[in-house]
């Protein structure tokens, strides 16, 4: 189960630690939800989710400062000896010391951020769906082609790494050659990326080890993609029937979550780079709505009904 630590968590979210004397590094955020705690505040703890992170906004706040002193106390102790990771404030709200007191007792560390409650809360949970998705590695190359992420895939030595230069060549940009690490980031988005060692290069037999940084320029690489389109190059077979019209798509899965997948045969004289180019394309014009393959059909299909009625 991956994992976050909280000293990362403030550093990225740009948090005030407002219990510096707190011991914070040992502390592990270990799921993406988060929880506002308007009724653990009022005594009811039912299905509580105290190992979520526990925003206290504007109106969490206005509730404790209207309750009497002993009673704000005694709400805030109930609320912090769950064993919660840590307490953010929002919107400018400030704990008083009877609060931080209890933090330091319960060993809770305890923040504070001026963003608005809504705008930061959206901001923390996508950072912590990135951050805590799931993830795989697999072998493969991962370009950016026209702003479509394209993972190459196929057997060793089959030219993967070739095509992925010849497209960096041509403007399009790397993410990832041999390993990529595939994140769930969502039920409907993949996001590539490569590890932290080999980011950036690119291993080409015969030659060696390449910075593809250092040679084509910042411009050509990339930290992260997301994952729209699986190209699998394979040897020709000529006993087996290719498609050629692309009338219904292929897919390919990834941790739950599929991805159209087109399997691409290799034969000498074929130009890998501008056939992944033209997939790439395609594969945005559907997006967009338009299909060439079913315009050609309903081309054909109307040239067949006008000569029917021409015959009748």
């Amino acid at each position: 189960m991956k994992t976050i630590g909280l000293p990362q968590m403030v550093e990225e979210l740009n948090l005030k630690n407002l219990t510096p004397d707190i011991d914070m590094y040992g502390a592990k955020i270990t799921v993406s939800e988060i929880n506002r705690p308007a009724l653990q505040l009022t005594g009811y703890f039912e299905h509580f989710a105290n190992e979520r992170v526990q925003i206290i906004g504007y109106v969490e706040y206005t509730y404790l400062e209207h309750l009497e002193r002993q009673e704000k106390i005694r709400a805030y102790e109930n609320f912090i000896s769950k064993k919660i990771p840590c307490v953010i404030f929002t919107s400018l709200t400030k704990p008083d010391e009877d609060l931080l007191d209890l933090a330091r007792k319960y060993q809770v560390p305890t923040f504070t951020t001026d963003r608005m409650t809504s705008a930061f809360m959206a901001e923390i949970i996508r950072w912590l769906n990135v951050k805590l998705a799931p993830t795989i590695s697999i072998h493969g190359v991962l370009v950016d082609v026209y702003g479509e992420g394209v993972l190459i895939m196929g057997e060793s030595g089959i030219g993967k790494s070739e095509a992925a230069l010849e497209l960096i060549k041509r403007g399009h940009r790397l993410v990832s050659d041999d390993v990529v690490e595939i994140s769930k980031v969502s039920d409907i988005t993949l996001v590539g990326t490569a590890p932290d060692i080999t980011r950036h290069f690119i291993e080409l037999r015969g030659i060696g080890i390449i910075d593809v940084k250092t040679l084509f320029g910042v411009e050509s690489v990339k930290d992260t993609q997301t994952i729209d389109l699986v190209i699998k190059l394979e040897e020709w077979d000529k006993e087996r029937e290719y498609d050629r019209l692309g009338l219904e798509e292929e897919y390919t899965e990834f941790l739950g979550n599929k991805v159209v997948c087109h399997s691409l045969p290799i034969r000498p004289g074929r130009n890998l780079a501008v056939i992944v180019e033209s997939a790439a394309v395609n594969h945005r014009q559907k997006k967009m709505g338009y299909n060439a393959a079913q315009e050609l059909y309903r081309r054909v299909q109307a040239n067949l009904a006008k000569k029917r009625e021409d015959d009748i």
